[in-house]
């Protein structure tokens, strides 16, 4: 056992003690004299030395000590057992290595790679010593039946996990671990604390404390992952980031734990619908660490024996069944729930046995034996019995066993009282039960195929051998399931049979024998309603198997039209879904009417949970579960092929549909004689033999393209061998697939080969292993679903956005009154007198209005004003500058219509009309003039260089500036500072004046022509000014602005837009009212 830590000086003083093992951080030693198969004299002295001591003071034959490279002191951190009894003292040294050596195994593959990363011989002491401490804390707990029997431990962890993380007192602590965090290459010594909403770590380690929450909301992905420091640890994946959990001292407990929690968790935040929970675990505060234990065994039966999912999990009791066919005893587990007993051997799948309790006449005790102890007899219906030994509490068990079943024939009794007084509606029934098929389709509507008396042989062969196997392990739903009844199934259940069969072993007889006339009543209730499910139906009704004679036919059509809808009226929650057409119709060949709408019940409620809704929930964590399985069954394929996400999608009609919308359709067939019978594992196993008898084409391929193509070829030529020849593909794909080279040759495969083969290589996977990989993978695809949701939700809202932008841009409008009105409202600087304010909306209005239709956009209106409100200093200084500059200042200023139109658009049509005399362009001349104006339309959008400022334009922007100080607090320093930074601008755009002038006056004289001496033709081109012109740059103005500190307050001082457009609404009020009061004294 783990020991706390104390310190030894002498590592082997006086040789008490012999190394077995040894690394540089620790020693397993042995004391001397134990174990020993000769007395020297050593040992027999220290053997008679630890006899003679107290037995409070007698040493363990055993320990292990921990060294540090470089000190000569050392720790214990663990012991062997001791042995008082001489007379069996080799046996308890045995005991003791086992012991030991488990723990060495321990240390060496957790904490060996993990000590190099310490550079202080100190620092490797702290965390041996603190994870052994941790060690202990576990190994007292996981001694307890359930950690809530110990109070007084559970209640310290609560009372750290309450101080350490602060959160609400309703957040319930479910358990706790001792194990590491990984901090890049360190790993940190704590507890991981898990609750029912949150994951929490704390550590407190060389003086640095680590503590983290995770909500299990935000959990993505859980793994065991395996590298070089750590042998094998959990790691935790949110949206952000990644953690990474190691040294548990058991990490299967603790993984599946961790699993369940997230599972539970995310189902119940963002699954509302679908995933329905457990009434417990639908109570946060009642989940405990036993809960979780029992539905998770509650689960794992639910799956093994394809019970309904409503059934409650009562008693699990160790005992033996007596097995006819093998003469003797079986050992396994009973079951016990609501409704049935189950039994399974210990080896899963090698005995099943599985009994109705309405099929149960009595469960009586039996005399108590040596040979059969504790013996319980439960005789059925059909003058059977079966015997039950070896039960613990058996006389509470069979007690409680009759109570449940008085309650059951009593809840019998009262159904066929009430059904025998129903005389009005039996009228009804029995004609709507004259319109119902009583006998498959395939009765009526064979299919006629080549090689017919080969197939009616070997179709009798299988009856014989079906009987054989019923006289030896029984009939009905209570027969034995082994082995031997699975080599039958991969044989291909004979015609006859297949119905019956299918219903004894999914247990769909139970249903419909305990729910007389209720198919009846819901094609009744079902009938002349009308939604999206029954228009669903209607639209796929010819699209299931239309190959097929029996859905040619009125008879077939309608058979299949009144299952689907008797299901979707039975439960709207899933209605109706695609696939279940396919998987309907070929019940409806096999099974009765009715014994076909209940084969369809128990798949889409027991056998397939979750598959059939509008998100197909069910199906896509198969799907994952099924890409987890590839890299661990077929390592070699999945090295090959990185992204095994192609694979797994192409195998969602595979777990869909059965195989049966993938394969020849009497291959197709055999495959749900075998789900029938294994349930899911069945599709697991198949689809990996598939995978695996493709690997090598697979591993070649060069695309999912093709990978599919070979997937596809593949499974079309897999044949029955009940087929004179192997199927064939038609003469197209034939010349397809032998033309191309890519694909590899056409090889026909047996079904039973396959299913055999799927056997022999997976039959190790269990219902256990999928159910926890279910678990696990669910969380990742509920939020895979979560994030898509709010992918859309966030597409949708950008599309919204951008229609009622586009909406208000095309209603809300302002032409140039209407800005200039709401210009002198809102401009957020004092302004001055009416006539400057009204120009320098002009020029704003005419710089905005971009495409010269007079009118204002609700957009650029936005824009505007945050400029003026939100902006740095810089953008309304640049603001201020375009103003007075073309196109919004002009010599006339009152004509707006003097400003240039925009540049073509690309609107053009593809001909361009040329003057007389010219040719039209060709194409390619046109696509280049197409092309240009591209080119000058996404220039617009590119912010070019401002164009220089010349000195009437400066001494506009100089006037504008000047009236809008007028008004403000601080309006003599304003001026002052104006009136410095236009001194200083005009003198910087002086010397650039003479610098250009000189000795070139005559040349410049020359360039300019009386034509160009407009501005606006100045800019017209974008070229640059004249050299002859003054000019300042809006560089130069903006540095020469920030000189002064009173100009950069004005600019930068915060003002209230809310407030100013509530000043607005005011004053526009009192001008109405005013203008109202007017136009009444006029009348």
């Amino acid at each position: 056992m783990w020991l706390k830590p104390e310190e030894v000086l002498l590592k082997n003083a006086l040789k008490l003690w012999v190394t077995e093992r040894s690394n540089d951080f620790f020693l397993l030693q042995r004391r001397r004299g134990h174990g020993e198969p000769t007395g020297r004299i050593t040992g027999l002295l220290v053997g008679a030395l630890d006899t003679v001591l107290d037995s409070n003071a007698r040493v363990t034959p055993f320990r292990i000590l921990l060294q540090v490279p470089g000190s000569q002191i050392s720790w214990v951190i663990a012991s062997g057992e001791l042995n008082h009894q001489v007379s069996t003292f080799l046996l308890a040294v045995f005991t003791a290595i086992e012991e030991v050596n488990k723990h060495w195994d321990w240390l060496v593959h957790n904490l060996l790679h993990s000590l190099s990363v310490f550079e202080n011989k100190e620092d490797v002491a702290s965390f041996v010593k603190g994870k052994v401490k941790g060690l202990i804390a576990e190994e007292v707990r996981s001694r307890q039946a359930a950690q809530e029997d110990d109070p007084e431990k559970f209640r310290e962890a609560l009372l750290k996990f309450e101080l350490h993380f602060g959160l609400p007192s309703s957040e319930k602590l479910v358990t706790y671990y001792s194990c590491c965090c990984w901090k890049g290459r360190v790993p940190r010594q704590g507890f991981l604390y898990l609750s029912i909403n949150h994951v929490a770590f704390y550590s407190f380690l060389l003086g640095k404390e680590v503590k983290f929450v995770i909500p299990w909301a935000e959990v993505t992905r859980l793994e065991r992952v395996s590298t070089g420091l750590m042998t094998e640890a959990i790691r935790v994946s949110t949206r952000l980031r990644q953690r990474e959990f190691s040294m548990f001292l058991n990490l299967e407990e603790a993984f599946l734990v961790i699993g369940q929690l997230a599972d539970i968790s995310v189902r119940r935040l963002l699954d509302s619908e679908g995933l329905e929970l457990d009434r417990v675990l639908q109570q946060p505060t009642r989940i405990t660490k036993r809960i979780l234990e029992e539905q998770a065994l509650r689960e794992y039966v639910l799956a093994l024996f394809r019970l309904p999912r409503g059934e409650r999990l009562h008693e699990v009791v160790s005992c033996s069944v007596w097995t006819p066919h093998a003469r003797c005893h079986t050992a396994g587990t009973l079951y016990t729930t609501d409704s049935y007993l189950c039994f399974s051997s210990r080896d899963e799948g090698n005995c099943i046995l599985l009994i109705p309790l309405s099929e149960v006449l009595s469960i009586e005790k039996a005399e108590s034996t040596s040979p059969l102890p504790n013996p319980i007899i439960v005789s059925i219906r059909t003058k059977k019995a079966f015997q039950l030994i070896e039960l613990q509490d058996r006389d509470e068990l069979v007690e409680r066993l009759n109570s449940r079943l008085r309650a059951l024939q009593w809840k019998w009794s009262m159904f066929r009282s009430r059904k025998g007084s129903r005389s009005t509606e039996e009228i009804e029934e029995q004609v709507l039960r004259n319109t119902v098929n009583s006998e498959a389709l395939m009765t009526a509507f064979h299919q006629n195929q080549p090689g017919t008396n080969g197939n009616k042989n070997m179709e009798q062969v299988k009856e014989r051998l079906w009987e054989d196997h019923f006289s030896e392990f029984g009939r009905g739903v209570h027969m034995f399931r082994t082995e031997k009844i699975q080599r039958l199934i991969a044989m291909g259940i004979p015609e006859s049979l297949r119905g019956e069969l299918w219903m004894t072993l999914s247990d769909a007889s139970s249903d419909l024998e305990s729910h007389q006339g209720y198919y009846i009543s819901m094609v009744q209730q079902s009938m002349g309603h009308n939604n999206l499910a029954t228009e669903e139906i209607e639209r796929d009704l010819h699209r299931s198997l239309p190959d097929h004679p029996a859905f040619q036919n009125p008879t077939g059509i309608a058979a299949l039209r009144r299952v689907l809808t008797a299901y979707a009226h039975r439960n709207p929650k899933i209605g109706y879904c695609q696939s279940m057409n396919i998987l309907a119709s070929v019940l409806l060949l096999y099974a009765k009417e009715e014994e076909a709408f209940w084969l369809l019940v128990a798949v889409c409620e027991r056998m397939l949970p979750n598959y059939f809704n509008r998100r197909v929930i069910g199906a896509q964590v198969d799907q994952s579960v099924f890409e987890e399985l590839i890299s661990e069954r077929l390592p070699e394929l999945a090295e090959h092929v990185p992204d095994l996400s192609a694979l797994s999608s192409v195998s969602l009609s595979w777990f869909l549909t059965l195989f049966l919308s993938v394969l020849p359709f009497h291959s197709a067939v055999c495959v749900v004689d075998c789900f029938f019978f294994h349930g899911i594992k069945a599709i697991f196993q198949l689809g990996l033999a598939v995978l695996d008898a493709n690997a090598a084409h697979l591993s070649a391929s060069t695309d999912d393209g093709q990978a599919l193509m070979i997937l596809t070829s593949f499974l079309d030529q897999v044949g029955n061998e009940e087929s004179s020849c192997p199927p064939s593909s038609p003469p197209a794909a034939e010349e397809t697939s032998s033309s191309d080279t890519d694909i590899p040759a056409v090889r026909h495969t047996n079904i039973t080969d396959l299913i055999n083969d799927s056997y022999e290589k997976f039959g190790d996977l269990t219902v256990q292993q999928i159910e926890r990989l279910r678990c696990r993978h669910r969380v990742q695809v509920l939020q895979a679903h979560e994030d898509m949701i709010k992918e859309n939700a966030v597409r949708t809202e950008m599309s919204l956005n951008d229609l009622s932008h586009s909406f208000m841009e095309r209603q809300y409008r302002l032409d140039r009154p209407q800005f200039k009105s709401l210009y002198g409202l809102l401009v957020p600087w004092p302004g001055g007198s009416d006539q400057s304010t009204d120009t320098v909306a002009n020029r704003t209005f005419t710089l905005m209005d971009q495409d010269c239709d007079n009118l204002v956009s609700f957009r650029e209106f936005a824009s505007w004003l945050d400029t003026l409100y939100c902006e740095e200093l810089n953008e309304k200084v640049r603001l201020l500058y375009r103003l007075h500059i073309p196109p919004a200042l002009t010599e006339s200023e009152d004509d707006p219509s003097l400003m240039k139109s925009p540049l073509l658009s690309t609107n053009r049509p593809l001909c361009v009309n040329l003057p007389s005399g010219d040719e039209v362009k060709d194409y390619q001349e046109q696509l280049k003039q197409m092309l240009q104006d591209l080119a000058k339309e996404k220039e617009k959008d590119v912010e070019k260089p401002l164009p220089p400022m010349n000195q009437w334009e400066f001494i506009q922007f100089c006037k504008t500036l000047y009236s809008m100080f007028h008004g403000d607090p601080d309006e003599n320093d304003l001026f002052q500072a104006i009136a410095k930074v236009t001194s200083l601008v005009l003198q910087i755009g002086e010397v650039g004046h003479r610098g250009h002038s000189l000795g070139s006056e005559a040349a410049s004289q020359k360039q300019v022509t009386p034509g160009d001496a407009g501005v606006d033709a100045s800019r017209g081109d974008g070229s640059s000014v004249a050299e002859k012109e003054w000019t300042v740059s809006y560089a130069q103005i903006l540095a020469s602005l920030l000189t002064e500190q009173v100009l950069v307050n004005f600019f930068e001082k915060p003002v209230d837009l809310s407030a100013k457009i509530a000043a607005a609404k005011e004053k526009q009020y009192h001008q109405r009212a005013g203008l109202l009061t007017m136009q009444q004294r006029t009348r």
